[in-house]
């Protein structure tokens, strides 16, 4: 079940981001999100894949479809296994995207972001203004996500197991949000336990600050992986 931990390098430096790596070197997929990319480059892509790591490279993107197009087809070129973009962008980017990669090149697992977990049903309906009720929403995004050729969404685990019964059995969920008894909820507004989510229906889990903002982070990835 470990292998389906993904650890978040979010920190703005190269050193930084090398140090966790040999700190937790049992960690088999790791994240590289926007503070890092922008603040050092694609770089650090290229050292994990030497140190044959899987990537999770999430920079949500999210434009008009040609600027998405060839955002992703740059992406090829690091060889991630996973990539974000926004499902909001409509699904005249997300199709185009599905069928512009370059077949020539590895294929990542293109992800749609239903909803921020940082965001709640109060967030949608009187900031976004959005009249469905949150599990809805999320419903129709993943299920626009599905149909526009992707490969899976990000969602909160408190979504799975409603979009592990409709959408295909092939179709990836990926959590953030996923917070161990131990640990602090922080800024996560839709929160599961990892063993709650995998038993939903999760296929990965991304686990950050329990592991990275722990006194001891080794022993913290032990009690996880006893815990799994």
């Amino acid at each position: 079940m470990i292998e389906r931990v993904i650890v978040p390098l979010d920190v703005s430096s190269l050193s930084e981001a090398i140090a966790w790596v040999d700190r937790l070197k049992e960690v088999s997929f790791w994240k590289v999100g926007l503070e890092l990319f922008v603040s050092t480059g694609p770089e650090i892509l290229g050292i994990l894949k030497d140190k044959q790591k899987r990537i999770f490279l999430d920079l949500k993107l999210h434009d008009i479809p040609n600027t998405m197009i060839g955002a992703c087809r740059a992406a090829q070129n690091y060889e991630v296994d996973l990539l974000t973009l926004h499902i909001s962008a409509g699904k005249r980017a997300l199709e185009a995207i599905a069928l512009g990669l370059d077949p020539h090149k590895p294929l990542p697992k293109l992800l749609g972001i239903t909803l921020l977990t940082s965001l709640n049903a109060r967030d949608l309906a009187f900031e976004l203004n959005i009249p469905l009720e949150l599990p809805e929403y999320v419903l129709k995004m993943a299920l626009l996500a599905q149909e526009s050729g992707l490969n899976g969404v990000v969602c909160s685990p408190q979504e799975v197991e409603q979009l592990r019964g409709v959408c295909d059995p092939n179709f990836l969920l990926v959590c953030p949000g996923v917070r161990p008894d131990w640990s602090k909820k922080d800024d996560q507004s839709r929160t599961m336990t990892p063993q709650a989510a995998l038993a939903a229906g999760a296929d990965y889990l991304v686990i950050g600050r329990p592991l990275t903002q722990a006194s001891d982070p080794l022993a913290a990835w032990e009690q996880l992986k006893s815990e799994l």
